[in-house]
């Protein structure tokens, strides 16, 4: 199996704008070589707001086109989630767009219940595993995070992923939780996250992530940026051939 690169967008996003988000990325993404996947913060297009009636898109929307879009002319998947309504429900869900325009979605299952976020979103209630060039890929979001059991790998999926609006006040949860989900699942653990202000007032420090299946990180600090990370399948399986602790991993359902 070959290796993978994987880009991490890490932006100021524009409170609540879709349309000027999506031409700030447009002229990133021009520079962007090489890669298979690209992935975007949590609500990339308008920040975390609890505002969603107003900004809410339909799956065959502005920005759902924009991903496929993307995704058929670099010839790469793109991930992010957006707020989006079907079926009457608002959901903060993540879109996995193939370069064929095919989609795979994960709704968020842990609602952030200290930022009202339940009052104003539906939970999602399924685990998505994603497959893609051979690698399993298992999409969670932001306060998800805090959820280990939700992640557990009983799957065998090789990269777990956090799109997050996660603030400064908590940074260091964020980074000790990301390499925590890296070593106890035995996989690649990526952490999205937005940098800049939001219409609130919250403060974002970055540091997106790329941590190894060993706890090896690498964060992108606080500026606006993109990076592109190359993970190895061969680094990945052969620690766990040498180390097989998911062999003893505890077997278990959540309602």
């Amino acid at each position: 199996m070959k290796n993978l690169k994987i880009t991490i967008i890490q932006p100021d996003i524009i409170w609540e704008n879709s349309k000027k988000n999506l031409e700030k990325y447009s002229k990133w993404l021009e520079n962007v070589g090489d890669s298979d996947v690209i992935i975007l913060p949590e609500m990339f297009t308008t920040g975390f707001s609890m505002e969603p009636e107003k900004l809410k898109e339909p799956m065959d929307g502005i920005s759902v086109n924009w991903m496929k879009k993307l995704a058929a002319e670099k010839n790469v998947a793109v991930v992010g989630s957006l707020i989006i309504k079907e079926n009457g429900k608002i959901y903060n869900r993540a879109l996995w767009v193939f370069p064929d325009g095919t989609m795979e979605k994960y709704d968020k299952r842990h609602l952030y219940t200290m930022g009202q976020e339940h009052l104003h979103y539906s939970p999602g209630k399924e685990k998505t595993i994603v497959e893609y060039k051979g690698w399993k890929f298992c999409p969670q979001i932001c306060y998800d995070l805090r959820f280990p059991a939700f992640a557990r790998n009983l799957e065998d999926y090789d990269v777990v992923f956090y799109m997050a609006n996660w603030p400064s006040p908590r940074h260091h949860v964020w980074k000790n939780l990301l390499i925590s989900r890296a070593i106890e699942n035995q996989a690649y653990c990526f952490g999205i996250n937005r940098t800049g202000t939001d219409g609130t007032g919250l403060k974002y420090r970055g540091d997106s992530a790329c941590i190894s299946p060993k706890g090896i990180a690498e964060f992108m600090g606080e500026s606006e940026t993109t990076k592109t990370f190359e993970i190895s399948w061969t680094e990945l399986h052969n620690f766990r051939k040498r180390f097989p602790l998911l062999n003893d991993r505890d077997s278990f359902h959540i309602l």
